[in-house]
């Protein structure tokens, strides 16, 4: 990310809170489960090449909530195999997905 600010701003919108932990000034680290962490970084090198897919068990209500909160997805699919995937950007163009299986 480039700025840091508004990258968390926008994840806390995305993820529904603040961030779990500071490690220090320039990172972010939330908690979605046990284990399971999604860290950014200000690295403005590197800004915009991250991608990340986020697989759910409610689908439609992680995208309810994320919809509440004034995010909507980019991208919206569903595969032959019945995945369901749903594609956000941040400011810096890095890509966080979510995916779930069809509840057909």
């Amino acid at each position: 990310m480039r700025d840091y600010a508004t990258a968390v701003a926008w994840y806390e919108q995305l993820l529904g809170g603040a961030p779990t932990f500071l490690p220090n000034d320039v990172e972010a680290v939330w908690e979605l489960g046990e284990h399971q962490f999604l860290y950014t970084e200000v690295v403005p090198a590197h800004a915009g090449h991250a991608q990340h897919t986020l697989f759910v068990d409610d689908f439609d209500a992680v995208l309810r909530a994320i919809a509440e909160r004034g995010l909507v997805p980019a991208v919206q699919e569903t595969y032959e195999n019945g995945v369901r995937h749903a594609t956000f950007f941040d400011p810096d163009g890095n890509e966080v997905s979510y995916g779930g299986a069809s509840l057909e």
